[in-house]
């Protein structure tokens, strides 16, 4: 075997390894890129979500799930803000108003939207009137809060009916990352027990992360066998349901209820 017949195959094999070195480069930047969630909201244009899902969760409450771009779009709403949603009223005048999804960007390919559709509101005529396969308009993200994993100790939260799902939103993502050990303490006020929003997932919450969450329930018109907070919110229930006040501690008031059409 001579020399030059070496030296050439040599050169074969170098460019060949090179070749093939390129080659899964390439592929490896493709399959990162592919795999990269694409976000779906826009915060200077509305955009239209294909509503997919709706399910009556009350008699004037009911769970909206839109669909994303692809099945493995995100939202891509930080932790801690919202969205606005456009539709039009009874007088077909257009409204615009702010919503928390109570899906996170780890729930990929659509989110969710629980409303409460109020008698005389604007926007609560428009989702009382959606049907599936309309369209939602959405934008965002809105809002000045965004919540960073332990910034904090703990939480002290008050809501008051559909003022739940903004802390929803925190206290979700606080207890489905096993890295962040902030504290979250929730009092939750509203009218009758029917008016409860997100009570079943609330209560899951507390049963799973015991050390971590606490929900106090507040009615204003409690049934007979009611163990809760009775009436509203008062100083007293915050001192003994909330943490006092610290320079790591953070109180989180939302009170949205009863008013808020």
């Amino acid at each position: 075997m001579d020399m030059e017949y070496l030296q050439n195959l040599d050169v074969q094999l170098l460019v060949g390894g090179a070749v093939a070195v390129l080659a899964i480069a390439v592929g490896a930047a493709y399959l990162y890129s592919s795999k990269k969630p694409k976000v779906s909201l826009d915060p200077e244009n509305f955009k239209e979500f294909k509503l997919v899902k709706r399910l009556q969760l009350s008699h004037n409450v009911a769970k909206f799930t839109f669909e994303l771009p692809t099945p493995t779009s995100v939202l891509g709403l930080p932790i801690g803000q919202h969205i606005s949603c456009r539709g039009k009223d009874s007088q077909g005048e257009e409204v615009i108003k702010p919503y928390t999804p109570t899906t996170l960007d780890s729930d990929v390919g659509h989110f969710e939207l629980v409303i409460k559709m109020y008698p005389q509101g604007r926007m609560s005529h428009h989702f009382r009137e959606m049907r599936v396969g309309d369209y939602l308009a959405v934008k965002g993200p809105k809002g000045r809060f965004r919540y960073q994993p332990g910034q904090v100790r703990a939480f002290g939260m008050t809501a008051g009916g559909s003022g739940i799902t903004p802390m929803f939103q925190v206290t979700r993502a606080i207890l489905e990352n096993p890295n962040d050990k902030t504290k979250v303490h929730l009092i939750y006020a509203n009218v009758t027990y029917e008016d409860i929003l997100l009570k079943e997932e609330l209560d899951g919450f507390a049963a799973k992360y015991p050390d971590q969450f606490t929900i106090y329930y507040v009615l204003n018109q409690p049934p007979e066998s009611w163990n809760g907070g009775v009436g509203f919110v008062s100083k007293e229930m915050i001192q003994t349901h909330c943490p006092a006040p610290a320079s790591d501690i953070q109180v989180n008031t939302q009170i949205l209820c009863f008013v808020f059409l």
